[in-house]
């Protein structure tokens, strides 16, 4: 009797890590949870540094004729705590949140692509540890996080051009992981869960990927020009040889007001959603019934910790956000 021959098992370039315990599943994980905790670690590490400079620039400013710092250092110091504050703490802080939360509301078993996120946490990183690597090769940043012309494309220091490519870097990062969750939000929500039932965290995030797609670019250009202008001698921002001065305020702002939203709005609408999700499991259903149907149970005490409402109301982010329609649609969420 003839044998079905064996089919060799297909393996692809790079394999799937399977690493699920231990510090090496932490560098090869693509599993959203992972990387949403990693992002919001690197950015808390972020933060603690950032605030050690504020500390130095209030330290500084405390006395007049202060010697603490000189005027380079001064400099440096408080471009790098803005570009600290906003490029490596808020924006991957919202990422870690993102990446966490909003494939469980929507019920997926993980983003659209696993792959392209965690390359997006490793090149920010990269970006990160790149901009803070200029402190030993040369000088940090020293013309203000905005990084206004004529002083940063005429510094002789190298450090304007650190800031111009390690932000490129950071916005690579960002963009490649913006594209990833608003593809996950639009393909991979679970049946039943409609564009109108998701929760409002959900529908800001998505919001925020938008505006990162949209606004990223635009600094990317303003920052490739500066570039151009440092190293290769072009005139994008000199009005002396034909170029516009206002032509850097008016690509950082275009990019600058969206990221203050970008920033934002992922804060205030993970706030909302957390009131009105434990409103609703912690206070009960409304007392108001139809005639003929069966009363329900008083809510537990808000003081009681094994109460239904409470239990809810702790779960919020993976029970009471996914709403579906049917049984089968339930059974996939859970």
């Amino acid at each position: 009797m003839a044998t079905a021959a064996s089919v060799p098992a297909r393996t692809g370039i790079v394999r799937r890590p399977t690493a699920t315990t231990g510090w090496w599943s932490w560098f090869t994980t693509v599993d959203h949870k992972k990387i949403g905790l990693l992002y919001g670690f690197s950015a808390f590490a972020f933060f603690l540094i950032g605030g050690i400079e504020a500390l130095l620039i209030r330290s500084q400013l405390a006395k007049p004729d202060n010697t603490l710092l000189n005027a380079d250092q001064y400099n440096q110091i408080f471009t790098m705590h803005g570009i600290t504050m906003i490029f490596l703490f808020v924006m991957p802080m919202s990422a870690a949140f993102f990446n966490y939360l909003i494939p469980l509301m929507i019920g997926a078993r993980d983003v659209a692509f696993p792959r392209l996120n965690a390359f997006s946490f490793w090149v920010f990183i990269l970006g990160g540890l790149f901009l803070y690597s200029s402190w030993f090769l040369g000088g940090a940043p020293n013309g203000g996080w905005f990084g206004y012309p004529p002083n940063s494309t005429t510094d002789p220091s190298i450090g304007m051009t650190f800031y111009a490519l390690g932000l490129v870097i950071t916005g690579i990062a960002s963009s490649a992981g913006a594209v990833n969750l608003a593809v996950t939000v639009v393909n991979m929500r679970a049946p039943g869960m409609t564009l109108f039932r998701m929760p409002v965290f959900v529908w800001m995030g998505l919001t925020v990927q938008f505006l990162l797609v949209f606004a990223l670019p635009i600094i990317t250009v303003a920052l490739f020009e500066m570039l151009f202008d440092r190293r290769w001698g072009t005139h994008f921002s000199d009005p002396t040889a034909g170029g516009q001065p206002l032509l850097w305020q008016n690509l950082i702002w275009l990019f600058g007001h969206p990221e203050v939203y970008i920033a934002s709005r992922s804060d205030s609408s993970g706030s909302a959603c957390g009131r009105t999700t434990c409103s609703r499991s912690v206070s009960g259903p409304s007392p108001t019934r139809r005639s003929g149907s069966r009363p329900r149970s008083s809510p537990s005490p808000r003081g009681s910790r094994s109460s239904t409402g409470w239990a809810r109301c702790t779960k919020a982010t993976s029970i009471s956000t996914r709403r579906c329609s049917s049984r089968s649609a339930r059974s996939r969420c859970s």
